[in-house]
């Protein structure tokens, strides 16, 4: 974090609430994983602290050293981009295959529930290995923090505070929509749009876009 004594602000922490909730709310890999857990209610609550956590991590990272990072790691943009677009295509099509080879036993708690260890991996490769992770929270947060010079921790916390509640929501709000997906019919669109959703981010990074 920038040199001098750092204050509180209310008016900057709910500034940096509000910006981290306008990054995050889109639907991306990370938000439709959370989704899909907490409709089969599968390990939500670790889910949830997982990405919250992730984010927290980045965002004082990107509010401490978002300058240092730059200089220090040229090479780290080309890397997450394909690194990422390779895992999120990868996980694009083990969604539509589920969407395509499920059977009618596919409805909310059914099925072969993965461990806590798999999940948990699965959640933070998504996180961790998404550019666009690290574009909302490293780059973008930490540059706007800059505006707010003396307040950067108010905005910080802020931004976490976002982060932890609209996961929090995500994942335990997704069970009032469990019985629209009692529905074998209903799990399969659900695949098919994660599977588009990852596929796209996964060629926006290879565009560069």
């Amino acid at each position: 974090m920038q040199g001098g004594h750092q204050k509180l602000d209310i008016s900057v922490y709910f500034t940096g609430m509000m910006m981290g909730l306008s990054l995050i709310v889109a639907i991306g890999a990370q938000n439709a994983f959370v989704l899909r857990q907490g409709l089969r209610g599968e390990y939500v609550f670790a889910v949830c602290l997982a990405c919250a956590l992730s984010d927290a991590v980045l965002i004082v990272l990107g509010v401490t050293s978002l300058k240092q990072i730059v200089e220090l790691l040229p090479w780290l943009n080309p890397v997450m981009r394909y690194g990422g677009a390779a895992f999120l295509a990868w996980y694009g099509a083990k969604s539509l295959w589920s969407a395509f080879l499920s059977s009618g036993t596919l409805t909310v708690g059914a099925g072969s529930p993965s461990s806590l260890k798999k999940t948990l991996a699965t959640c933070l490769a998504l996180t961790w290995l998404n550019p666009h992770v690290y574009l909302d929270t490293v780059v973008l947060l930490g540059t706007i923090s800059t505006r707010f010079a003396g307040y950067q921790l108010s905005f910080a916390a802020g931004a976490t505070t976002g982060s932890f509640l609209f996961f929090f929501l995500l994942g335990y709000g997704a069970t009032r929509l469990r019985p629209i997906f009692s529905r074998p019919a209903s799990w399969r669109i659900l695949e098919m749009v994660i599977a588009f959703v990852m596929w796209l981010i996964a060629f926006n990074l290879l565009g560069g876009v």
